[in-house]
């Protein structure tokens, strides 16, 4: 980790940790014609599946202007078709024993129904046609706008957490597109046109740029025909437009000094990581949960049980397309400040270096 940002501020975040475990699965791979591609993993443990789709489209993509649009595509997508009208993905999942939901992050796009096994058919059914025949007019658009807008309000705007994580990351990325929120900025949300919804659309959600991840009681061949049923006509879209990697390198500390009524001042601290296609994100990972993962972890003991500065400390490191952060946080006590725990964190920090150079 060559550089860092360091914000102090008087608000706090809510932690996510994860871990990536090597399995050795006998996962079975496809790819229609039309470029779409198919990963599934048999399991008859129980007679359910889980069924992901997954579009390689995110924040990363957007430009100033449309910022927020993937994730108002993740909302659009449960407005209804043409074989299923509006409201009526949910409705009939759910009355078949299922459930759904979705997710967007800065690199893709993710959408997932867990159901039972015997109900394959119509769930392929029912997420090719969304894809295949989307109802896309202003009606919907405005009504999810409006749903986004006050989730952003919710999330980042009113919450101190949400607005420490946008201001450490606007900091961070002066040029790349990883500078703005997934749920995007407000004027943008506002300005997003029916035909920016359309010419996304076609472009990023389009069979070649999607992965279908099937899991569960099911039988490889027949999920696949069932694929190739629903899915096989559709035509690829057009070329995916490059992300430029335009992130200057940065030469030294950035600090930021935000302002918001809380009870308690909190800081976060940011250091550029490599991307996904390095080795060192497996260092990483381990560093993440030697720092911060659980109480005997090493800043958690220092800062919270040895020194008593802080009420909580947290790290959490995604694997990203780009290079992107790897992020410290710190909620701290009444009478102690911001700086003093911040002398703690960077010595913890000195001390790992000096034991790898050992």
């Amino acid at each position: 980790m060559k550089r860092f940002i360091a914000i102090a501020t008087f608000i706090s975040i809510l932690p996510f940790t994860g871990l990536a475990l090597a399995l050795d699965l006998d996962i079975k791979s496809h790819q229609l014609p039309n470029g779409l591609k198919i990963l599934i993993l048999e399991d008859h443990a129980l007679p359910i599946c889980t069924y992901f789709t997954f579009f390689k489209v995110g924040s990363r993509n957007e430009r100033p202007g449309i910022t927020g649009i993937s994730h108002l595509f993740e909302h659009m997508m449960f407005n209804g078709a043409k074989r299923y009208g509006p409201k009526e993905f949910d409705r009939i999942l759910e009355s078949n024993g299922g459930l759904s939901n979705a997710y967007t992050t800065n690199d893709f796009t993710a959408y997932f129904e867990d159901f039972p096994s015997d109900k394959l058919e119509l769930i392929v059914d029912l997420d090719a046609d969304r894809l295949e025949n989307l109802l896309l007019n202003d009606e919907n658009l405005a009504s999810e706008r409006e749903v986004v807008k006050e989730e952003r309000r919710f999330r980042t705007d009113d919450s101190n957490e949400g607005k420490l994580e946008e201001e450490l990351t606007a900091a961070a990325f002066q040029a790349h597109s990883y500078g703005w929120p997934v749920v995007g900025w407000m004027a943008d949300l506002d300005a997003i046109t029916r035909e920016d919804c359309v010419n996304y659309f076609k472009t990023y959600y389009a069979v070649n740029n999607a992965t279908i991840i099937i899991v569960g009681d099911v039988n490889p061949a027949q999920a696949v025909k069932l694929i190739e049923k629903y899915y096989g006509h559709l035509k690829p879209g057009p070329a995916i437009p490059k992300v430029v990697k335009n992130e200057p390198e940065q030469k030294g500390e950035r600090r930021v000094w935000f302002r918001k009524e809380a009870q308690l001042p909190a800081f976060m601290t940011g250091f550029h990581v490599p991307d996904v296609q390095d080795e060192d994100i497996y260092t990483l990972d381990v560093l993440q949960i030697i720092l911060t993962e659980g109480e005997s972890s090493r800043l958690y003991k220092s800062l919270v049980y040895d020194k008593q500065m802080a009420t909580n400390v947290w790290s959490f490191y995604f694997w990203t397309v780009d290079p992107g952060l790897f992020y410290i946080y710190v909620g701290m006590k009444p009478n102690f400040t911001t700086e003093q725990a911040e002398k703690v964190l960077y010595e913890e920090l000195e001390k790992i270096k000096n034991v790898r150079r050992r």
